[in-house]
């Protein structure tokens, strides 16, 4: 493809797309077809009016229940980076290094603080949000503020303010998506380089993007000249340094093992959900739990169980669709940069779709859709613009421009309110103080919210004992009563009790992981000066492997080393001090200690 000025692209986008504002001779080229940024006022109240939806729910998201696991480890994890600790030589941890990197970095500028994590993530979200702002520019400002408003309640909804790496790496792959479409229209080889670097940066927060943002490289360099591609490949191999320093200091076996092994070897059993999902029930445990007190909804809708079913179909589609869309019209109507940009950007959306296969909840789901069908609006538009321009001129006007967001969200009102629309009003009643706060557990500057009044109280509760007992250094490992069945892990405990060592590899613990025989579980707990142990998530049953009991040894460990110091809410948390021969625990009790939810046995097995 030969170079393009600001001229040649803005000259094909009047000529051949004919769409809203962009399209007026007086309008600026879109920055990912090539044109420069710049200050208009029209730009201005596009971009704050997204802003403003985007942080309308904000306020009540930064007190919102965390997820005691998944944002507990976004704190402990880079906080252990800090000290010397190496991820899945010291820790077990299934992504790359880059999250807990620039998190640790964060946690140094910022403080160690939920407050600042979760304003990290909201910094993630919102480069999501204006990456698909910016990619779907071309078909006019008020068809990207539309994109936005859907990538708005499809990103900030599934996790709220959680630093996850996944949040982080899509944003790195939108925005290198948005730099690889700007430099094939102007030709400029530094922007190939941007855009491999934050390519690499994505990989080095989640590896397995990677099929999805090759894809989108290939495609959008595509027939283009060779020096381009070496400038990818040196921007992503200085994006990728924090792999390359991770492989050389924890070395390439126990990386590989970590990243590759566990999560799709050893850890897929025991957390892959039916696909699709089963239509007569919810199937994960976290939102079954979500679903015994549902939040508000005023509007007639689907139970959550079909609304998870018709949501996975129709986000299996739109990933195929978008794309495919995009080379039917490019096809029918010539190439052009504006159908470009929807079918590179469409094939990185496409490239994640596995995320929905290996476990469709609603978090996967929407990590799939939050790309997707922002997309899908701008596809519409452009479809009702190209057969409708002919028939009716310049009388569709400025509406047809929002014809394809008004037909995602209605879509999205049909098969997924629960899981955007309901959250985003919870939020924002919460944010306006039309809601009570959640349940706050807080030891000095430690704080963490929960959903659940009782958790809250038994954590409140032990926290003065343990203090009581502490020494700082001394060790502590955190984990689910039954240690046969390690389906979650409450980290968010490491995080209160900052001071004290979290002595195990499994501090994140999870199914065909922790519990397997020879895990090194048992001599980790064998080490360790106290234990808690939860009955938080006793009642957790999926159709998967989580549900049968594993080795008995760590269940053993605790017996033969540990006596129970307290109980706290009829067994719903318990703390364990190291004590010479043990509790004196019965073999019989010793297959969960004090479980307050049995596994059927038919189950079990």
């Amino acid at each position: 493809m030969s170079d393009l000025t600001d001229t040649d692209v803005h000259e094909t986008v009047i000529s051949e797309q004919g769409l809203g504002d962009t399209a007026h001779p007086s309008s600026p080229v879109p920055f990912v077809l090539g044109g420069p940024l710049r200050w208009s006022t029209r730009g201005f109240v596009a971009v704050v009016a997204l802003l403003g939806f985007a942080m309308l729910p904000v306020r009540g998201l930064f007190r919102a229940p965390g997820s005691s696991m998944e944002e507990g480890f976004m704190l402990v994890f880079p906080r252990l980076v800090q000290q010397g600790r190496v991820p899945n030589v010291d820790f077990l941890h299934l992504y790359g290094p880059g999250s807990l990197d620039a998190l640790a970095a964060w946690y140094w500028i910022f403080g160690y603080t939920l407050e600042a994590e979760r304003a990290f993530g909201l910094l993630q979200n919102l480069a999501i949000i204006f990456a698909l702002y910016a990619l779907t520019r071309p078909w006019g400002r008020i068809a990207a503020v539309g994109a936005g408003v859907i990538a708005s309640l499809l990103t900030m909804t599934p996790i709220g303010l959680a630093a996850l790496a996944w949040h982080g790496a899509v944003a790195l792959a939108l925005w290198a998506t948005v730099f690889a479409i700007r430099a094939r229209n102007t030709g400029s080889t530094l922007t190939w380089g941007i855009s491999g670097l934050l390519a690499g940066l994505a990989l080095s927060f989640r590896p397995d993007v990677v099929i999805a943002v090759v894809a989108m490289l290939l495609v959008a360099g595509w027939t283009y000249r060779r020096t381009a591609l070496w400038w990818v490949v040196g921007g992503g191999f200085l994006g990728l340094l924090p792999m390359w320093i991770h492989l050389v200091i924890a070395g390439p076996g126990p990386v590989i093992e970590g990243v590759v092994v566990d999560p799709v070897v050893h850890l897929r059993p025991g957390r892959e959900l039916p696909t699709p999902p089963s239509f007569g029930q919810v199937d994960g445990a976290l939102q079954a739990v979500a679903e015994g007190l549902p939040p508000y909804w005023p509007l007639p809708a689907l139970s959550a169980n079909h609304q998870l079913f018709f949501w996975f179909f129709a986000v299996m589609i739109i990933a195929i669709g978008v794309p495919a869309g995009a080379w039917w019209v490019r096809r029918r109507h010539g190439a052009n940069p504006t159908i470009d940009t929807l079918l590179i950007a469409g094939v990185l959306g496409l490239g994640i779709l596995p995320q929905a296969f290996q476990r469709p909840d609603s978090t996967h789901l929407a990590w799939v859709a939050m790309v997707s069908w922002p997309l899908l609006a701008a596809l519409v538009t452009h479809l009702v613009v190209h057969v409708f321009r002919d028939r009716v001129g310049d009388r569709l006007g400025r509406g047809s421009l929002v014809t394809g967001a008004v037909a995602v969200l209605a879509l999205m009102l049909v098969v997924s309110p629960f899981y955007t629309y309901r959250y985003y009003l919870l939020h924002t009643r919460v944010a306006v103080g039309d809601l009570p706060l959640p349940f706050l557990v807080e030891r000095d500057d430690r704080k963490f919210w929960f959903g659940n009044p009782e958790v809250a109280n038994a954590l409140n509760e032990m926290i003065p004992d343990l203090e009581a007992l502490m020494e700082p250094g001394d060790s502590l490992i955190v984990g689910p009563a039954d240690l046969s069945r390690t389906v979650y892990s409450d980290v968010s405990i490491y995080f209160l009790f900052d001071e004290l060592d979290p002595d195990t590899y499994f501090i994140e613990m999870d199914p065909g992981l922790a519990d397997t025989e020879g895990s090194g579980l048992a001599e980790d707990i064998e080490e360790a000066d106290f234990v808690v142990l939860t009955n938080f998530w006793s009642g957790w049953l999926e159709p998967n492997t989580s549900v049968k009991r594993q080795s008995q040894e760590h269940n053993q460990a605790i017996a033969d080393n540990f006596c129970l110091v307290e109980q706290y809410e009829s067994n719903l948390l318990m703390l364990f001090e190291r004590c010479e021969g043990g509790g004196g625990i019965s073999g019989a009790d010793v297959e969960g200690i004090y479980p307050l939810v049995p596994v059927p046995e038919e189950l079990a097995g």
